[in-house]
């Protein structure tokens, strides 16, 4: 088996190119045919999540013409669960395996710092990629991806589920007609974590806030207690959020000022089935439709990795963030 070191290193690397308009694709190596069936490669098996794709796609059939034909998996234990349990046909032992037998890429690992690199090889030959949730774990490399991207092509999304949903498009149309200036959210949370601290599960609290309020975030401190702690963040439209970080209970909840009370938002509409991240996923993967902008992606990641620096320094830290 393959160490994850070696993986990182022969999957190549990104150079900076143009900027990306969300959905469109110029001089692309993209090409599905309308009729084809489309064959999914998975990197990554660590994660719960691959075995999530396998039953979606393979066992429940949710989206016809479409399966998860390959995985790769950071120990062989990893990929061979993931096929038992996925229904998961065919095992690689190096990624690049893949590379002329799939039509769509998922890269879901549990760490950020292991997405992108291996995913390079198949952005520059057009395969559709989704990369789970977080993107990535530094902006500037994100930004070099993305760009890469765009040179060749290739449509590329990622985000988290608890943000890209059903519920959280209806709670962005309801705060519409609030006036609001304060925010309060609670989320699970773990500021050390081995999977990249804020990043592994701070995204579902982070991705949501930005989805509903606007990406304006412009700094942000976390104030903690050893594994406790809460975060404020000051956007420069006056709007002020708090984040709860939870660490004994599941689950997210957000809460608004308004000028007559404290309101929970709370969703008014039903998920999809399958729900709409899938969806839209399923969508890229045929279309080569992009279902969320590379900006947004990257501003995402740029505000947690100022919320990292913060939970090292208890200060406030200003959001640096790129142009893609």
């Amino acid at each position: 088996m393959r160490s994850r070191r070696n993986f990182i290193k022969t999957a190549g690397k990104g150079v900076a190119m143009a900027a990306v308009t969300p959905g469109i694709v110029t001089q692309s190596a993209f090409s599905v045919p309308a009729e084809k069936k489309i064959r999914i490669g998975i990197i990554g098996a660590e994660n719960s999540h691959t075995i999530g794709y396998g039953k979606m796609f393979n066992t429940d059939k949710k989206f016809p013409g479409m399966e998860v034909k390959y995985v790769w998996g950071e120990t062989d234990e990893f990929a061979k669960r993931a096929m038992e349990r996925g229904n998961i046909p065919y095992q690689v032992k190096d990624p690049n395996e893949m590379l002329g037998k799939i039509d769509a890429l998922i890269v879901d690992h549990r760490h950020p710092k292991y997405h992108l690199e291996p995913a390079i090889p198949f952005i520059k030959e057009g395969i559709p990629t989704f990369i789970d949730k977080p993107f990535c774990y530094r902006a500037e490399e994100g930004k070099e991806f993305l760009e890469l991207a765009r040179k060749s092509g290739t449509p590329v999304s990622s985000y988290s589920s608890a943000a890209y949903n059903a519920a959280t498009f209806d709670l962005k149309e309801q705060v519409k007609e609030m006036d609001v200036k304060q925010v309060v959210c609670y989320g699970p949370a773990d500021l050390d974590s081995k999977y990249g601290g804020i990043f592994f599960y701070g995204v579902h609290i982070v991705q949501p806030l930005m989805y509903v309020f606007g990406e304006d975030i412009e700094r942000v401190k976390i104030t903690r207690d050893g594994q406790y702690g809460n975060a404020s963040l000051k956007f420069s439209s006056g709007l002020f959020a708090t984040l709860i970080f939870k660490r004994k209970a599941y689950g997210w909840e957000t809460f608004v000022e308004t000028p007559k009370n404290l309101v929970e938002l709370k969703s008014q509409v039903e998920e999809s089935d399958p729900p709409k991240n899938y969806a839209d996923m399923a969508e890229m993967f045929k279309t080569g439709k992009e279902p969320r902008s590379h900006q947004s992606i990257l501003n995402c990641v740029s505000v947690l990795e100022a919320l990292e620096k913060s939970a090292e320094t208890e200060k406030w830290v200003n959001v640096e963030y790129l142009t893609v």
